[in-house]
């Protein structure tokens, strides 16, 4: 049983969604756990993609802005973000792609918002933000996507995870080759030329420089 009044001490934000539906008098009685309409936050109309988007993004927009709803967090089936969270965090290529397109280039650097802009496509075409698949990739982007996942897997300075070993990483993006995530003769080659190991030499942490075996890797390849 609430004996208080849930619309002290709280931001603006959040009272403006209470003050949609009428205070309940007290006491009044609450569930320990509830997705209430407070929860969800309204989605801007400018902030919804169209379809026929000049950029050609494809990407499923969520109703909501936010959605804190204690039983809906609760039930994220995996990972740990909701459909909203991944969409900000989707997001930030669809800002670079923008950004990018703006600016001027010389000859030979005319295609760097195509190249920057592909790195979280996938092969198979399920990717973001436009859902290309691998024929429509230019080659440097498709390299743009490993070099990405690598160095985001090996980093030692992220505070939300810790770094992985060589190995650890090589195994993990050997499976995202057999899911159709990244391009199968570029990971061979990536691994065949010791890229790998070249780079955990002059960037990443002694503790990370563990042995690889990429026999396994490229018979599947």
């Amino acid at each position: 049983m609430r004996t208080l009044d849930d619309r002290i001490g709280i931001s603006r934000g959040e009272l403006k969604r209470k003050q949609r539906a009428a205070a309940r008098p007290l006491p009044a009685e609450e569930r320990l756990l509830a997705d209430k309409p407070e929860h969800r936050v309204k989605r801007d109309p400018a902030d919804r993609l169209t379809e026929d988007n000049a950029w050609g993004f494809r990407l499923e927009v969520p109703e909501y802005a936010y959605n804190h709803g204690e039983l809906y967090n609760l039930g994220i089936e995996r990972g740990t973000l909701t459909a909203e969270e991944r969409y900000i965090i989707n997001h930030h290529i669809v800002q670079t792609i923008m950004m990018l397109e703006k600016l001027p280039y010389p000859r030979h650097l005319r295609d760097v918002p195509l190249i920057a802009g592909c790195h979280h496509e996938t092969m198979d075409g399920r990717g973001y933000p436009r859902r290309l698949t691998g024929e429509q990739m230019p080659l440097t982007a498709r390299m743009m996507a490993i070099a990405d996942i690598f160095e985001a897997l090996t980093a030692s300075d992220r505070p939300y995870k810790r770094a992985k070993r060589l190995s650890e990483a090589v195994g993990i993006m050997g499976n995202m080759v057999k899911q159709g995530h990244i391009d199968p003769d570029l990971f061979r080659l990536f691994l065949e030329k010791g890229i790998y190991r070249e780079y955990g030499r002059r960037f990443l942490q002694p503790e990370q420089l563990d042995e690889v075996d990429i026999s396994d890797y490229l018979r599947g390849a």
